[in-house]
């Protein structure tokens, strides 16, 4: 079961116990559609990132942990910057790694001007990549507040790619 499934039949259970099974099936299947309610969207394009390490005091204390900041340029339907930092951990087994990232993202999506606060987390188990890069929530501002989604990173051939998958409200 995947993490998404397992969390939605937690929720659902958690609030079947909170308020009487009646009253939540009625409010869940008569509640009025909202006008102007906010659509998933996707936008694609590429981006260029440039990591520089970072060491206290100009050398590691220990080769299998890092400290990175990063800079990124994306293009497409996301026109922006970003700036963050990364920390990642080595392992001796081959293939074997993680990494967490913050990165303050300021810019232009698919016209709405503002910046909002992307989470990384990504492993890296014996070859096998698993990554989550999600949108911190209410970190959007400007016209992006309210912003909420996922970003998939894609690396072909050495190039970057992004397929962000996100909904905000409508525009006032």
């Amino acid at each position: 079961m995947s993490a998404g499934v397992s969390a939605g039949l937690i929720a659902t259970v958690y609030l079947s116990l909170v308020f009487p099974v009646s009253a939540f099936a009625q409010a869940t299947l008569t509640a009025p559609a909202q006008k102007g309610a906010p659509m998933t969207a996707h936008a694609k394009g590429t981006f260029e990132v440039k990591a520089t390490p970072q060491t206290p005091d100009g050398k590691f204390e220990d080769a299998t942990m890092g400290r990175m900041t990063i800079d990124k340029q994306f293009h497409g339907d996301l026109e922006a910057t970003s700036k963050g930092q990364m920390l990642s951990a080595m392992t001796e087994v081959k293939g074997s790694a993680g990494y967490v990232a913050m990165e303050r993202v300021t810019g232009t999506l698919q016209g709405r001007n503002g910046s909002f606060v992307l989470q990384h987390s990504g492993t890296m188990n014996r070859g096998v990549p698993q990554l989550s890069v999600t949108v911190v929530p209410d970190s959007g501002m400007g016209q992006l507040v309210g912003l909420t989604g996922k970003m998939d990173i894609i690396i072909t051939a050495g190039k970057h790619s992004y397929d962000f998958e996100y909904t905000l409200p409508a525009a006032p």
